[in-house]
């Protein structure tokens, strides 16, 4: 156990030293909005405002369709039409030419078919369908007209329908689709959290006793400490790091959260009882304020503590499979064809979540949370929609009873691939190993 925690040490002060990680961690979460931003200034940068030409020979449109930040509409005499069509490939500044047939006896269905877009530039499907439903919108009050409603009756027929839904099991805590919109963001992080970290600390384990392997530097260390105080002081160096990265960043969070919960409250408390309804119309700022109240409603004790426990063990689990890759293999291209074995229960336990999103309860993300290979992923996605206690704890005592064979089985390999050169492990080989006493 000594010399467990030496190299444990050893391991964890040499990482953590380093400026890159001190750099990284700080940054970190900073790189992650601001790709978010960029990825959302770049859909941004690629809109364009558009100008049509209209040609109305219904005389239905011409009041009605007005025109959008997006798409500007110009109405022009029908007499007009030979003219532009001939000329619209060499027009600057308008970027098509939209006619509107005559509509014969009231035949709405002749008008739908025949009305014509001529454009002289390649327009996307928003753009188009953008257009279609202004046009469908108005035609659709001239339909409903016909049958002798007015204005109002037809601005009363088109009101949507919002339930409000109560959850008894949450001591009739309301539910809302903001609500579940913040609970569907925060699963989708903490899954690619867990994800990307258990690879990319996997592979740095593997790497590592990979690099210590081909050095030679394995025969020296060995020579002082058992083969399995060296992997398991290795995982659980590497496994400290991640956490205090993940410490940091959730200190970081919560912090966030706490500031602007503070300004939500207060803007709360100076809003008149008259003007509530215009919560429904805040900036961003104000939004991004309810965002971090309805996080703090949450139980985050629990989803922090389920999150901590399920990335470690989940990390232990598949590191051990990496620190056994990495010891059975004398190159990374050999270990290619192992690696595969751990990155593809992840995959399955990560995209099978995004089914979790829609039903949290359905049978597929009880099964993919039960389950030792996928349950690091899929429970930390069902936990902030709420999952019964008896469920966490079958799951958390399948993985560490999981995470303790796979420890087991990755020593057995360790101790007799470590010191292995020249000699492609195979399967069998590898089954061997395992049987060895």
């Amino acid at each position: 156990m000594k010399n467990i925690i030496l190299i444990t040490k050893r391991e964890y002060l040499t990482q953590v030293k380093k400026k890159s990680f001190i750099i990284l961690t700080i940054l970190a979460p900073l790189l992650m909005i601001g790709f978010g931003v960029l990825v959302a200034f770049m859909f941004k940068a690629n809109e364009s405002e558009y100008h049509f030409n209209v040609i109305d020979k219904s005389g239905i449109f011409t009041k009605q369709l007005k025109s959008t930040k997006d798409i500007t509409y110009t109405f022009v005499p029908e007499s007009t039409e030979r003219a532009l069509t001939s000329t619209l490939k060499e027009m600057e500044g308008i970027d098509g030419l939209l006619i509107i047939p005559k509509v014969q006896n009231q035949n709405f269905n002749s008008l739908e078919t025949s009305t014509k877009l001529l454009t002289n530039k390649k327009i996307g499907m928003d753009t188009k369908s953008s257009i279609n439903s202004d046009l469908s919108d108005i035609l659709k009050k001239e339909k409903i007209k016909q049958l002798g409603l007015s204005e109002t009756q037809i601005v009363d027929l088109n009101s949507g329908f919002k339930i409000t839904t109560q959850n008894i099991a949450e001591n009739n805590k309301p539910d809302n689709d903001m609500a579940f919109g913040i609970k569907t963001g925060l699963s989708m992080v903490l899954v690619y959290a867990t994800f990307m970290f258990i690879i990319i600390y996997g592979v740095r384990v593997m790497r590592s006793v990979l690099e210590e392997k081909n050095n030679r530097v394995v025969e020296i260390i060995i020579s002082s400490v058992k083969p399995f105080e060296l992997m398991m002081g290795k995982i659980i160096g590497v496994t400290l790091v991640a956490l205090t990265q993940f410490i940091i960043w959730i200190g970081m969070f919560v912090t966030s959260a706490l500031f602007l919960n503070t300004g939500f409250m207060a803007m709360q408390q100076n809003i008149p009882a008259e003007a509530s309804e215009t919560m429904n119309k805040m900036d961003i700022q104000q939004i991004i304020g309810q965002v971090s109240h309805t996080l703090l409603e949450m139980n985050f004790g629990l989803i922090i503590a389920v999150f901590i426990v399920f990335f470690l063990c989940g990390y232990i689990f598949y590191s051990s499979m990496y620190a056994a890759i990495g010891s059975a293999v004398d190159n990374e291209t050999e270990t290619q064809q192992f690696t595969l074995f751990a990155i593809m229960p992840l995959m399955l336990g990560m995209y099978g979540s995004f089914t979790i999103f829609n039903n949290p309860d359905g049978p597929l993300g009880f099964w993919l949370s039960i389950i030792p290979f996928t349950s690091p992923v899929a429970m930390v996605a069902r936990i902030p929609f709420g999952v019964p206690m008896w469920q966490i704890l079958l799951s958390i005592s399948l993985l560490i009873a999981s995470t303790l064979f796979m420890v087991f089985v990755a020593a057995k390999i360790y101790r007799i691939g470590i010191l292995m050169y020249g000699n492609k492990a195979t399967a069998k080989e590898l089954w061997k190993w395992i049987r060895t006493k």
